[in-house]
């Protein structure tokens, strides 16, 4: 089985990403276990193990076959999300439960309870959300040229809009996010015209001061504490800044080589909110410094730049679409995640791909670099046109 895995194309590279993968996943084993969290560590070595089985899975046929249920598989999605919502508004905890002020999640089996199992059994729609919506908009545009006119932008971003709205509602700002960027790179790669990605985003920024009236205070507190990181006030350093204030002593302690394995005072009696998931890249900058979180950057930056590589050898269009969205996903949620920690964005509940703590994350970021390797062993057809290349 493994053997007609790895058989295919680009073994190389694709070798390269996934070893890249497993040592991000490692850093996140190796941090959640210095923070002490054992019951953490135990949930996230099943998810891990849950990822390498969807990782195999995924490989065992070929990526053409999912294009062709995308859509039943966004439509299962959106039906999941606004379940979720139902369960928010008619309080049914036993089923979404509220966790820091949230309802994210469905729990399949209720009956568990908090256990092991039943903490598996425990599914965030909006993270699997950003995959099918991947997987819809490739295979929506694969064929098409319409979105050449700026008419024929209108279905793309309904197809994008859509689960943002429902997302939106739960709330989860941050992977709400993650969908226009995709699918700008997205757009910008099937050949969409420039002019018109530029006038949405020209519209965009003059309607976004309107966005302040609808959103909810802890939302714009969250915003204006961008600007008010350094103030003295006690409303902001005590409170929305209070995160992003400690996050950055924390990475600014780590200096060039970190604090692994001392008994530091400021870790033991100032621990870091989120320490294990949102601000996990804090806690390795602090441990092994400006070098340790460079290399965890240029991890990311392997299989990021492995899948730009593998969507610039794939002549089939759904395949490139496929890689670039995915590729711009796992782009886009490291750099929001490292900017909310060095206090460049405002919080967003962003967590780091395969390093964060989170089990549907986990298990989503896993689909995501199988159908990368899925897409880059598949030979090329021996007749083919270039994808996307158009004459004006």
């Amino acid at each position: 089985m493994f053997a007609r895995i790895w058989h295919g194309r680009l073994g190389g590279l694709r070798l390269i990403m996934l070893l890249a993968v497993l040592v991000l996943a490692a850093v996140g084993l190796r941090i959640i276990v210095a923070t002490g969290r054992t019951g953490e560590f135990n949930k996230q070595l099943m998810w891990l193990a849950l990822g390498a089985m969807a990782f195999v899975a995924i490989n065992l046929f070929h990526y053409q076959h999912l294009g062709r249920i995308s859509f039943l598989l966004y439509a299962g999605v959106l039906v999941s999300l606004v379940l979720v919502l139902i369960g928010k508004y008619l309080h049914l905890t036993a089923v979404v439960p509220v966790i820091n002020g949230t309802t994210r999640w469905i729990k399949l089996l209720p009956f568990l309870g908090d256990s092991p199992l039943g903490h598996i059994a425990r599914v965030q729609p909006s993270e699997i959300a950003k995959l099918t919506y991947i997987l819809a908009l490739a295979w929506y545009l694969r064929y098409r040229q319409n979105y050449r006119h700026f008419s024929g932008l209108v279905a793309p971003f309904v197809l994008t809009l859509v689960p943002m709205a429902l997302i939106l509602k739960q709330p989860d700002l941050g992977t709400v996010l993650l969908f226009l960027p995709v699918l700008f790179c997205v757009l910008f790669v099937a050949g969409a015209r420039v002019k018109h990605l530029l006038s949405i985003i020209i519209i965009g920024l003059l309607f976004s001061p309107a966005f302040y009236f609808i959103m909810e205070e802890y939302q714009v507190d969250r915003i204006k504490a961008v600007f008010m990181q350094n103030s003295d006030e006690a409303r902001w350093r005590n409170g929305p800044c209070f995160q992003t204030n400690r996050s950055k002593i924390y990475i600014a302690l780590g200096q060039a080589t970190g604090q692994a394995g001392s008994d530091d005072p400021f870790a033991r009696h100032c621990p870091l909110p989120a320490e294990h998931n949102d601000f996990i890249f804090a806690l390795i900058a602090y441990r092994w410094g400006f070098w340790g979180a460079v290399g965890v950057m240029a991890l990311y930056a392997l299989v990021i730049v492995g899948g730009v590589e593998i969507a610039a050898q794939q002549a089939e269009p759904f395949g490139r679409l496929l890689a670039v969205g995915i590729s711009a996903l796992l782009a886009v949620q490291m750099f929001i995640n490292i900017g909310v920690t060095m206090g460049l964005m405002p919080p967003t509940g962003m967590n780091l791909p395969f390093v964060s703590y989170g089990g549907s994350s986990l298990l989503t970021n896993f689909l995501s670099i199988g159908l990368l390797v899925n897409i880059a062993r598949r030979r090329q057809p021996s007749l083919v046109l270039r994808s996307f290349e158009f004459d004006d």
